[in-house]
């Protein structure tokens, strides 16, 4: 799992190289400032695709003395620090659309230009869906975020193809800067939600309510001798869940016993989940603690 993971990691590093290549291509046989922008900002793709491949390295590295909950969190810094480069690049493209604004140029041969961005386009469409997809199935924050950006560009793309094909036809230069700004909102747009969503990693932000109450169940299902649950608590880092809880079993209740409801506990979470690390505070039932208890007999 984890070589495939650094794989297409690898791989979106070409593949970001040959769209910057295709880009400025377009932009060079256009002379188009919006195709100039789009080509800026693949190269952020560049960048941020050697930051993934960094993070997926990091994330992968075991456990040890000085990181006993292991490097998972790589991602989410990785997704974050994409997220603050986008939108840095798309204020820079601002500025830029601004001065042109300004300072209109006419575009030369811009059909040639348009077809280059468009191929570039649906080499992204393509990829952006595949590192999205492989980001999901091994809930990979920085992978996910690698492929909504590359996506984000798309949508960035189409709109650049429509609006400079208009050029010639209505004879308004100043359409290749308002099609710059665009580009740069839309940029500006991917950056923070890529923000977003990955800051919720690193603050430990728990899973949604529905996975919280399967959980719930599961332990309610597996507890057999014991009387209560509480202070559950979970968050998740990549692939591995960290799941805490208090567990009331009788007072009478031998040491040994209480281990093997535990096991049984564990092993029901661990099937439900997939990794987990799991930690349960056994408490006997005259010094537990009854707010908000899950009663499991």
């Amino acid at each position: 799992m984890t070589f495939t993971r650094i794989t297409i990691a690898r791989a979106s590093i070409a593949l970001s190289v040959a769209v910057l290549v295709i880009k400025y291509a377009a932009y060079a046989v256009s002379g188009s400032q919006a195709l100039l922008s789009d080509a800026i900002e693949t190269i952020l793709n560049v960048v941020a695709a050697i930051g993934t491949l960094w993070a997926m390295s990091v994330a992968a590295l075991p456990a040890d003395d000085n990181h006993p909950y292991g490097h998972g969190k790589a991602e989410y810094l990785s997704a974050v620090i994409e997220g603050v480069l986008v939108v840095l690049t798309a204020i820079g493209i601002l500025v830029i659309a601004v001065h042109d604004w300004r300072h209109p140029d006419p575009v030369d041969a811009p059909f040639a230009g348009v077809a280059l961005n468009a191929l570039a386009g649906l080499v992204n469409l393509a990829w952006g869906r595949i590192l999205i997809a492989v980001g999901k199935k091994q809930a990979s924050q920085a992978l996910q975020a690698s492929g909504e950006h590359v996506v984000s560009d798309v949508w960035a793309t189409v709109a650049l193809v429509i609006g400079v094909s208009l050029i010639p036809l209505l004879g308004w230069d100043r359409l290749d800067a308002a099609l710059s700004a665009l580009v740069a909102l839309n940029v500006m747009r991917a950056g923070f939600s890529m923000m977003r969503h990955s800051l919720s990693g690193l603050m430990d932000e728990a899973p949604s309510p529905e996975q919280m109450e399967a959980v719930r169940t599961v332990i309610s299902g597996s507890a057999d001798g014991a009387l209560e649950a509480h202070d559950l608590r979970i968050r998740r880092v990549g692939t591995l869940f960290f799941v805490e809880f208090h567990l009331v079993v009788p007072s009478a209740l031998t040491v040994h016993d209480a281990h093997e409801i535990c096991d049984q506990i564990e092993a029901a979470i661990r099937s439900e989940l997939g990794r987990a690390s799991i930690h349960i505070h056994v408490e006997p039932e005259d010094k537990a603690k009854h707010s908000g208890a899950l009663v499991l007999t």
